[in-house]
């Protein structure tokens, strides 16, 4: 399945929540969405369907795909530890996210794409791999002569000041940042349900 590129209010209500961030349109409908909207009865989900939708939700909301997706697990499961909790350190250490949280681009897709058209360097290296994995001490910046992009610009502006990561440090004047530290699994902001990741997997 290619990554999705449809309306993300209607995602988001197919989830219940908000999982792009604010959404003024998602505020007003907060119901599923569907010809019947919210006057329709929906039986109770299964527990595999809310395992699936709890992998969907995290998919979605760091914009990776399925096969991806299963190959972090997979990594995840052969470390030792938490599995659940180092699925999301490393779905949150990809460069994409890491980019998106120091507020050099407003949303993850924008991420994304400012890293796939080479805007970005990590270590002072151009790289144009959204799903690079970070370590801790790796230095994320703009490329030199992509400092002066209005969206940057505007992102770093607007954002820069209320996306405080313990995990991150950010210099708004040198548009750079540190990866100092994978982050601890409360200070990830995302509600996602790891566990039920974990079991869909586990089957």
């Amino acid at each position: 399945m290619a990554r999705y590129t449809g309306p993300k209010t209607k995602k988001s209500r197919s989830f219940g929540e908000s999982i792009y961030g604010y959404d003024k349109a998602f505020e007003k409908r907060k119901y599923p969405p569907g010809q019947h909207g919210n006057t329709r009865r929906r039986r109770q989900k299964s527990d595999y369907a809310l395992q699936l939708q709890e992998k969907q939700k995290a998919k979605y909301t760091y914009g990776v795909l399925e096969r991806q997706f299963r190959n972090l697990f997979e990594a995840a499961n052969r470390k030792s530890g938490v599995t659940g909790e180092i699925l999301l350190q490393m779905l949150e250490a990809r460069l994409d996210n890491v980019v998106f949280r120091m507020g050099i681009a407003p949303t993850r897709r924008a991420a994304r794409q400012l890293v796939t058209h080479r805007h970005i360097t990590v270590n002072g290296i151009v790289t144009n791999i959204p799903s690079c994995q970070l370590r801790a001490g790796d230095v994320v910046g703009v490329r030199g002569k992509s400092k002066g992009l209005e969206v940057i610009n505007d992102s770093i502006g607007s954002k820069s000041d209320v996306r405080k990561y313990q995990w991150l440090e950010f210099n708004a004047d040198k548009k750079e940042g540190v990866f100092l530290e994978m982050p601890e699994r409360d200070a990830i902001p995302e509600r996602i349900n790891e566990q039920l990741i974990v079991e869909l997997y586990s089957k």
